[in-house]
């Protein structure tokens, strides 16, 4: 048959060429053509009558290319009708139609576009003439085809013989043989069974390559490089082909190595008509399935463009093509090309050739199923031109991060990119569309159209980075990629260019700050704060001013800043900082900065405003946000303090705890601001700025980086003055290049002669170890303010005497309401810089005021240089700034000081902390009996000096006594038989170093039971840290934007570090909201100003917060730039009722979660079974694709949580692996 029609193409090709004026339908006087001949004429065919002009059609398909059909039929006045499943209710396509019908009620989703008898039922219930099948589903099924036409319906497409031999591989490849066409060796037919793979296989060698039969699109495609990968293959291509094509049979060719992928555009009508439409370039593939298409192909050599559209042109003749089609070819690197398929259908990639040639595909299908001719149409050969170049993208929900594995959800935010040359279609490019898993992930498909291909990229490089996706993943980031990559811009790519380049898989993610903002604020509103409160109080709704700055307008407008709005953020700003003390140690360095410092003749003051004022009155909860409003103020009016203190000691795990901010970026960011002022942080000797000891090459490296971060100035203790820990400390402080203010942990009464563990002996040795070792300034932290004044004068002057070249630094907390007294004492007594907070937030537990020693000093010669008036308006802004963080107010209990901590001891940072403690523990009523135990635990313990971490055993030692009812004698009865706090039992262990004159014992012995303790330095012992390892750690776990910042803080508190950058990747700058919208979210209606940087403010206004829906969530509604918005999140509260299905648990490798949302279609071990890394132990399938679940590691099968054909989401628990 084939050779039949080869031969009557011939001679009508013949005729045509010999006889051309009769052809194009010229009269010839007294000239007849040759019998036979005529049937193959235009100008006999376009005298027949033909068809009736369709009225009603209906597309038999989906989602964009169903919506592309309606509206070329819209354009020619044709009615229009949709079909949709159960899972499509509320999809676009069926709104874009004039009429909609529901089909495969029951069905899964595929099956119900499958649905052959109720497709035509439909069609003709409902007077429809003419079907479109699109491209997917049914579109290459034959019998689809001839049961339309059989129902007296219009096919728009070929004939059903022609899409059967053409749909059939097989014979596809047998018609190009006869017609003169080369092909790749392939299978003769369908191949049966894995034996007949493996026969084939060893017969032409590999590698090979699995085809589904019946469709394409990389679906059921599967290449084979070695033999034992022919079974898994065989099974996974064919259940793939059957999932997508309802029809799982395959075929195999011979893979041909490094090609490039290009198909020519054909059109054909009933007269035997064929024209080209030139070639596109698919070559961008992944997992054979194309991404990126490009007509015409990119430096194609001429003379193979006209050989293969021949071919193509010649195969279409041969088989008596009609309507569109692609005619798909393989290019290897010599040049020699091969046949591999035809698609009888519109491609998904027809786009772009419509963008080059001007020709409306659909509606020239449309025209050629009502009769026309080509040439009727305007479409000879001759009239076809190229005009520039245009580019595909297929935007899909997948994410290349993940392997592009398909993500599901609902799409939050939607906005596109749009301009010049730019086409898209698309069916679910809105906020508020669901992303179902039953279907292909094609989002959008972008076509750009320029001059020539680098203009073609650059305009769709553009547009791909104006969208704007929220909700679910896509792969515009590798797409991005894609386009900026030289080979790609040379215009000259293969099938191999995405596996050979994986730098294309290098994302820099998308910060998506402002719906990860919403997602906070929606959070908050809905399950309550995210950051515990200590107390009932609510925060102010204050805004807290910031005292006015003359501002040196004139001076900014020179250097090109002259935008108004810029000067009413930053009016607080001057051009020029005065000089502080921070230049001297920047042009001189440490050592010069010390002998300044000494030199100098008035008193110097470190202000604790930033730091250990608000650990010791509001619970270290202070935030960024407020300390940043303020700093400007403090760089021009404070130019003169000694040093800042902002960082260190609390603040750095609470910054990441509870206010879900990076300590890093709060010291890189107050520098910029304060550039004059020296920064100076609490630096926990050899526990750096946690409560546990750590190798030294931790220490070492968070040192380093603190002073490339903007740290100046280290305090550096331990919390029993143990010397080895202080050592390790300042020797990392020194390395780094920052000062070292090496400090005696004070306690006792030097003043009282019958205090003889702590007198002025031990101090002054302590310190001359001190200097010895090499500090650069000398200081006494007095961490519980117990320092009296004339203890003061004596400490201080016995110093001074010791050390006169060595500056001394004092610093007290006010607890007892004596520490102005004692810090005047020490001024006196020859102290060179002494510890102040500002007036609103000193006293208490916290340090003595700033104005008080300011005025007592004023006209003296200690003057500090301070401005009385410049600290009021100073206080003025934290007295208001404090009442935003009332949940954390120390006054709520401690209403005045207590005399009693002379007494007891406890620290001033640890007093309102115990206090809070003891709520939580039942003991609010008992607390003056917790103070008056903190002082018998100090006694069992040894008389220990008390800072952190060694008051917190002192505390949790109290509080366990009061607890249990325990005195003294008690305790040390009863040791051995006692479970005591773990912070006990390390202490008594060695971890923290050797306390003053050594353990108590028996005690100690009762305690450790027979556990072994430390000898030594407890960090010395330790093994360094693996930076490069963590890091990895930390990439797999959160991403690669992991900073070094967060590699040493995870070596200090690993999960801390953890929660916080889970908390960031899912809520994004929290710290750029207001206090109190942070800490208690906003109302219904009310309005904010976010701004997540310069330049970039968001204006957001809540609207309403929804009922609770089936799956236990709330939609929260807001106004984002005067753009609706809404997110949905789950009540915490209500959601207890409901039952869910579990999720892996993150960073437990055992915990295997569902790579992606999908259906359980084999489940391949059961519970008990042993598995290896890397075996099967699960198959997925989702949007028509399969994914085999890995084990992550060795071990045994502990349990299984789901079944076959169970539908799940992203990161469910599949089953739990207890690792070997």
């Amino acid at each position: 048959m084939f050779r039949l029609q080869a031969r009557l193409s011939t001679l009508c090709q013949s005729a045509r060429v010999q006889l051309p004026d009769v052809a194009r339908g010229h009269n010839h006087h007294g000239y007849k053509l040759p019998p036979g001949v005529a049937c193959c004429s235009t100008q006999a065919k376009s005298q027949s009558k033909p068809e009736e002009k369709i009225k009603k059609l209906m597309v038999a398909n989906r989602g964009e290319i169903a919506i592309r059909v309606f509206r070329a039929c819209t354009e020619m006045n044709i009615q229009t009708v949709a079909i949709y499943s159960e899972q499509d209710m509320m999809h676009m396509h069926r709104q874009k139609a004039d009429e909609s019908y529901l089909i495969g009620k029951g069905l899964p989703p595929v099956a119900a576009y499958l649905n052959i008898p109720e497709i035509i039922q439909v069609a003709k219930e409902n007077s429809v003439d003419a079907i479109h099948p699109g491209y997917g589903f049914l579109s290459e099924r034959d019998d689809f085809a001839q049961q339309v036409l059989d129902a007296g319906i219009r096919f728009i497409g070929p004939s059903p013989e022609v899409v059967r031999k053409m749909g059939d591989k097989v014979e596809a490849r047998q018609a190009a043989i006869a017609a003169g066409v080369q092909v790749v060796p392939g299978s003769d037919g369908p191949v049966a069974s894995i034996a007949e793979a493996r026969h084939f296989c060893e017969q032409y060698g590999l590698p090979v390559i699995f085809k589904a039969a019946y469709g394409g699109g990389g679906r059921g495609m599967r290449i084979v490089r070695s033999m034992e990968e022919v079974d898994e293959n065989f099974r996974r291509a064919t259940s793939e082909a059957e999932a997508a094509f309802g029809n799982g049979a395959l075929f195999l060719e011979k893979f041909i190595e490094r090609p490039r992928h290009i198909e020519v555009q054909i059109l054909g009508d009933r007269g035997g008509n064929v024209v080209h439409l030139y070639e596109r370039d698919c070559s961008v593939q992944r997992r054979h399935q194309k991404v990126v298409e490009i007509a015409p192909a990119p430096k194609l050599p001429l003379d193979i463009r006209d050989k293969m559209t021949a071919d193509a042109v010649k195969l279409a003749r041969f088989v008596g093509y009609e309507n569109a089609g692609t005619v798909e070819f393989l290019l290897d690197p010599s040049g020699q090309y091969y046949f591999i398929e035809v698609n009888a259908r519109l491609q998904v990639e027809h786009t772009v050739t419509e963008e080059v040639t001007g020709i409306d595909l659909v509606q020239s299908q449309i025209q050629i199923a009502e009769g026309k001719l080509l040439p009727e149409m305007g479409l000879s050969q001759d009239e076809i031109e190229l005009h520039g170049c245009a580019i595909q993208c297929r935007m899909t929900t997948e994410d290349p991060a993940r392997g592009f594995q398909p993500d599901t959800g609902r799409i939050e935010v939607f906005r596109s990119g749009e301009g010049m040359g730019i086409r898209l279609d698309s069916a679910l490019g809105f906020a508020g569309a669901i992303i179902s898993p039953y279907y292909d992930s094609l989002l959008v498909k972008v076509i750009a159209k320029a001059r020539d291909h680098p203009a073609a990229a650059a305009k769709m490089l553009r547009t791909l980075k104006e969208f704007r996706i929220r909700g679910v993943k896509t792969n515009i980031p590798f797409l991005l990629n894609v386009l900026q990559h030289d080979q790609f811009l040379s215009g000259v790519v293969d099938t191999y260019f995405i596996d050979e380049n994986p730098q294309l898989f290098k994302f820099y993610p998308t910060q998506n700050r402002a719906q990860k903002l919403l997602y906070y604020l929606a959070q908050v509103m809905v399950n309550g704060p995210q950051t515990p409160l200590a107390t009932d109080l609510q925060p102010s709704d204050v805004v807290p001013s910031v005292p006015q700055l003359p501002f040196d307008r004139e001076s900014d407008i020179e250097n090109g800043n002259n935008n108004y709005g810029y000067y009413e953020e930053m009016r607080s700003m001057a051009p020029t900082p005065p000089t502080g003390w921070r230049d001297v140690l920047v042009k001189e360095g440490p050592e010069a900065f010390a002998k300044k410092v000494r030199e100098h003749k008035g008193l110097l003051l470190m202000d604790t405003t930033f730091r250990d004022a608000h650990q010791s009155l509001l619970a270290t909860r202070v935030r960024t946000y407020d300390l940043k409003r303020i700093s400007p103020f403090v760089t021009q009016r404070f130019n003169n303090l000694y040093s800042l203190e902002n960082w260190g000691g609390a603040t750095f795990d609470v910054a990441m705890r509870f206010l879900h901010e990076c300590p890093w970026e709060r010291l890189e960011e107050m520098r910029k601001l304060v550039p004059n002022v020296p920064f100076q942080m609490l630096l926990r000797g050899a526990n750096a700025v946690g409560y546990t000891n750590y190798p030294d090459n931790v220490v070492y490296k968070f040192c380093d980086m603190a002073v490339k971060s903007g740290m100046d100035i280290f305090r550096i203790f331990d919390s029993l003055n143990y010397l080895p820990n202080i050592v390790v400390g300042m020797d990392a402080v020194g390395k780094a290049g920052g000062v070292i203010e090496a400090a005696i942990s004070y306690t006792g009464d030097v003043s009282d002669p019958s205090k003889t563990k702590y007198n002025l002996e031990y101090y002054v040795n302590l310190a001359t170890e001190l200097v010895k070792a090499g500090t650069h300034i000398l200081s006494i932290k007095d961490m519980a303010g117990v320092l009296k004044p004339r203890a003061a004068t004596m400490l201080v002057g016995a110093l001074r005497e010791k050390f006169p070249d060595i500056p001394i630094h004092v610093h007290t907390h006010d607890t007892a309401c004596a520490g102005v007294a004692s810090m005047l004492a020490a001024a006196q007594a020859g102290a060179d810089v002494v510890d102040v907070a500002v007036d609103s937030m000193s006293g208490l537990t916290s340090q003595p005021s700033m104005g008080a020693v300011v005025a007592a000093l004023e006209g003296t010669d200690l003057d500090t240089g301070i401005s009385l008036s410049d600290v009021t308006d100073y206080s003025a802004y934290w007295e208001q700034t404090r009442n935003l963080y009332a949940p954390f107010e120390c006054c709520k209990t401690l209403k005045s000081g207590n005399s009693d901590v002379y007494i007891n001891q406890i620290p001033g940072g640890q007093y309102t902390n115990l206090q809070f403690q003891a709520f939580s523990l039942g003991l609010a009523d008992q607390f003056e009996e917790v103070k008056k135990m903190y002082a018998e635990a100090n006694q069992l313990l040894g008389d220990i000096p008390k800072v952190t971490p060694s008051s917190k055993v002192v505390g949790d030692m109290a509080q366990f006594m009061v607890q249990n009812k325990l005195t003294k004698e008690m305790v040390e009865d009863r040791a051995e038989e006692l479970s005591f706090p773990v912070s006990v039992i390390e202490y008594f262990q060695g971890y923290l170093g050797v306390p003053p004159g050594g353990y108590p014992e028996p005690l100690r012995t009762k305690i450790l039971k027979g556990q072994q303790g430390l000898d030594g330095r407890p960090g010395e012992s330790l093994p360094p840290v693996d930076f490069d390892k963590l890091k990895a750690d930390l990439v797999e776990k959160h991403g690669h934007d992991v900073k070094e910042q967060h590699v040493i803080s995870a070596a200090l508190y690993p999960k801390v570090t953890d929660d916080f950058l889970e908390f960031h990747d899912k809520y994004g700058p929290v710290d750029t909201l207001d206090t109190k919208i942070f800490f208690v979210g906003p109302k219904v209606a009310q309005e904010m100003e976010v701004k997540i940087e310069k330049g970039k403010t968001l204006s957001i206004k809540t609207l309403a917060c929804g009922d609770l829906n089936k799956n236990g969530e709330r939609e929260v509604f807001f106004e984002l730039n005067g753009q609706l918005r809404s997110v949905k999140i789950k009540d915490e509260e209500a959601s207890k009722e409901l039952h869910f299905h579990p999720k892996a648990l993150k960073g437990v490798r055992g915990s295997v979660g569902a790579p992606m949302p999908g259906e359980v279609i084999d489940v391949k071990v059961k519970e008990g079974d042993k598995v290896e890394k890397g075996q099967p132990v699960l198959v997925l399938s989702a949007m028509k694709m399969e994914m085999v679940v890995t084990a992550p590691a060795s071990g045994t099968v502990r349990s299984i949580a789901v079944e076959k054909k169970m539908k799940l989401e992203g990161d469910d628990l599949l089953m739990d692996i207890e690792c070997d």
